[in-house]
């Protein structure tokens, strides 16, 4: 006779296991509203106190179903299914809280491989209505903040700029908009650039010939990549890119050829500031003598611009 140990099929279900790879806040919060809609209880997990060196900013977040699903990161990876355990562990008690973990842990089988220390905060989300006001304004482009109280084991939802981070007794995840990169120029540097901003995960908006744009398009999450070999042709894309907010602004071509287009710039009224703006020769090394080694110098120029500054 054989004897036979049938697995235990709810430990199985419950056994945290990857929804999907990513670190897009966006993608994270509908994952938890997702859940929600379909009647899973959800937990957003969010690093608040970083001890040492950490993998992730402050700020970074997963969400956790109830059934041990979850996506999103706060540390390597190294962690994560060990996070989305207690985050399952939350949503049985129906109740918040922290979990901390390396350096100043309880847990002494986990070890982050940077050799510091993180805390965690896990918030059983109990209404939806703060993640749909969230995503419908990051939808419209928006800057928005989500408030976590502790103490009252809430979200709150806060329109605006701002950055993650202790606030008194609150803490504040800021969200932006998904970056975006407008490209006007010739089809075979346009195409590459979109091929590899794409893949970083930009939303990308190629403009064609004759096409114009104005500067309500760009926001201060847009990007503009001015790819033509001809100034009479880049500088109606200029002035527009000029008007508007939008974090970065390259052109193509060489110093001697930017000191052509900002002598015609300066012709049509514009100051040293406006002509500082620009980013010429674009990119973030010089001489790609080809559309894909290009394409990579400039989607790592605009990627190294939207890096905090010391």
């Amino acid at each position: 006779m054989i004897a036979r140990i049938a697995p235990d099929l709810e430990a199985i279900a419950q056994e945290p296991r990857v929804a999907f790879l990513s670190d897009d806040a966006s993608e994270i919060l509908h994952f938890a509203l997702q859940s929600l809609d379909g009647g899973y209880g959800a937990a957003l997990v969010t690093l608040v106190e970083i001890r040492g060196g950490a993998a992730r900013a402050i700020g970074a977040q997963m969400a956790v179903r109830e059934d041990g699903l979850y996506c999103g990161f706060v540390s390597g990876g190294c962690t994560e299914a060990a996070v989305a355990a207690e985050a399952v562990i939350a949503l049985q008690n129906g109740m918040d809280r922290n979990l901390r973990l390396g350096e100043g842990s309880p847990f002494f089988d986990i070890v982050l491989p940077c050799g510091g220390g993180i805390t965690l905060a896990i918030h059983v989300i109990r209404a939806a209505t703060v993640l749909r006001e969230v995503l419908a304004a990051l939808q419209r482009r928006m800057p928005v903040r989500l408030r976590y109280h502790a103490g009252a084991q809430m979200l709150a939802f806060t329109p605006g700029e701002g950055a993650s981070g202790w606030e008194g007794n609150c803490f504040v995840s800021a969200y932006h908009p998904k970056p975006r990169l407008f490209i006007g120029g010739t089809p075979m540097e346009t195409g590459a650039v979109a091929r590899v901003a794409a893949a970083s995960g930009y939303e990308v908006i190629v403009v064609e010939r004759r096409c114009h744009i104005s500067p309500d398009q760009l926001d201060p999450d847009t990007a503009v990549a001015i790819l033509y070999h001809d100034i009479d042709k880049e500088l109606p894309f200029l002035v527009c890119a000029l008007a508007s907010p939008a974090f970065y602004i390259g052109a193509l071509g060489s110093r001697r050829t930017h000191e052509k287009r900002c002598a015609a710039l300066r012709q049509l009224g514009y100051g040293e500031p406006e002509l500082a703006r620009i980013k010429a020769p674009i990119g973030i090394f010089d001489k790609a003598r080809d559309s894909n080694s290009l394409a990579l110098s400039i989607v790592a120029d605009i990627a190294q611009s939207r890096l905090p500054h010391a």
